[in-house]
């Protein structure tokens, strides 16, 4: 017998029983369907992780103060040891020494409330100089930076994310008016008001947090205003110096001198802070989605398996009940292929179908779910042509495992007694 003739016996086997043939396929359906829905999560989820990331700017490192554990509980600012100061950051910022670096921003970061006309939100103060516009490619939409004017006199200014601005003047121009911030520590409270001489442009969430609702003043502000944040030697602290290479290439090189620089001015032989690079925090947060979706998608394939645990059982129920007819195929010439044939393309058959519509399920899961707001954050999901070929790949093997054990004893049966059977 033709191969291709068991095709349309198959589908004619399969199309006389179309309810069972349906629920036998649904296993598969929603076993595929899981498989791409919870692995496209997997993969957006790393995607959104990424892009706020590389919304971060371009060719950056991050140095950031370390935290040995001997010392957490000395400190009284919130358990945080301050290795790296302001001068720091001057000193990376030296281009015969350091010739790849285009600038360098040392920035501070805490949080408050501010208050204007009535109004009043808890935000992100960060303290900047004025090259963190073009350290972090982020610029004000309306009105200016931080000087170096700002700089020099301390100038009590602010700069706006446009969430905050939006929540505190509405659609009121806020350049010009002024903003009250008020901070505390050791039940011993500062409050200053603010001249709004900037907003930034809208840039959304990055990996540091929300952009739009940062507050920028200038750092030498904060440091003189809120005497807590300077070391016991004088010195101010920051809480991470960003720098800006030239190309990406150059992060090898920058890493390992400006490490040399910072042990040399720290007086160290161990790094007492961490320098990481872009590249170093994509290929951290790869591996963990990676590591998410291969979970996530294992989940979704037991619901594989047991789908074709329920093709094997019904392929077995086929077996029995059509006994008669295999035994009458045998005696018309039908040989052990032809009828182990046919039972694998029934079973592949609904694997297939079932697989091809649990595609379909899959992907419109992923399309309906990407966007939504899910506990407090909207869920980004991304199909990759990857995780269909493996679900799709996944239940056809499990059909031909599962369909080979009832089509091997189909085959063998002895056409005599099955003629017999009843």
């Amino acid at each position: 017998m033709n191969p291709f003739d068991t095709i349309p016996i198959a589908l004619r086997a399969l199309a006389a029983n179309k309810l069972r043939s349906s629920l036998t396929m649904l296993g598969i359906i929603i076993g595929v369907g899981a498989v791409i829905a919870l692995m496209a999560a997997g993969q957006g989820a790393q995607k959104g992780i990424t892009d706020r990331i590389r919304g971060l700017g371009s060719n950056l490192l991050f140095i950031r103060p370390g935290q040995p554990e001997d010392n957490k509980e000395n400190n009284p600012v919130g358990g945080q040891v301050f290795t790296l100061v302001s001068t720091d950051a001057d000193a990376i910022n030296n281009p015969d020494r350091f010739p790849y670096v285009d600038s360098v921003a040392a920035q501070v970061f805490f949080e408050a409330p501010i208050t204007s006309g009535g109004q009043s939100m808890q935000v992100n103060f960060t303290g900047v100089t004025p090259d963190y516009q073009f350290t972090r490619d982020h610029y004000v939409a309306s009105g200016r930076f931080i000087t170096d004017d700002d700089v020099t006199r301390k100038g009590l200014v602010a700069v706006l994310g446009p969430n905050v601005a939006e929540n505190l003047f509405g659609d009121v121009d806020p350049i010009g008016r002024t903003a009250r911030l008020t901070v505390g520590a050791f039940r011993i409270y500062f409050s200053f008001n603010f001249l709004i001489v900037g907003v930034m442009e809208r840039r959304g969430a990055t990996a540091t947090g929300d952009e739009d609702d940062l507050v920028i003043i200038p750092l030498p502000t904060m440091q003189a205003r809120i005497p807590y944040i300077r070391n016991p030697k004088g010195l101010s602290n920051v809480h991470q110096i960003t720098v800006k290479i030239s190309s990406s290439d150059k992060f090898g090189q920058a890493k390992e001198e400006i490490a040399a620089l910072l042990r040399d001015r720290h007086g160290v032989t161990k790094d007492d802070f961490t320098i990481r690079s872009q590249e170093d925090l994509v290929a951290t947060v790869s591996e963990v989605s990676q590591t998410l979706t291969i979970l996530l998608g294992s989940i979704a394939g037991i619901s594989l398996v047991v789908g074709g645990i329920g093709i094997m059982n019904i392929m077995l129920v086929s077996v029995t009940e059509r006994t008669r007819e295999i035994g009458i195929r045998k005696a018309l010439g039908a040989k052990r292929r032809d009828i182990l044939a046919q039972f694998m393309v029934e079973a592949i058959t609904v694997t297939m179908l079932g697989g091809l519509t649990g595609i379909l399920v899959g992907v419109m899961a992923a399309r309906l779910a990407d966007g939504q707001h899910v506990f407090g954050r909207d869920l980004q999901t991304a199909v990759t042509p990857l995780s269909i070929m493996i679900a799709f790949s996944v239940s056809a093997v499990i059909g031909l495992f599962f369909g080979i054990y009832p089509a091997y004893n189909a085959s063998r049966l002895n056409p005599i007694e099955a003629l017999r059977h009843e």
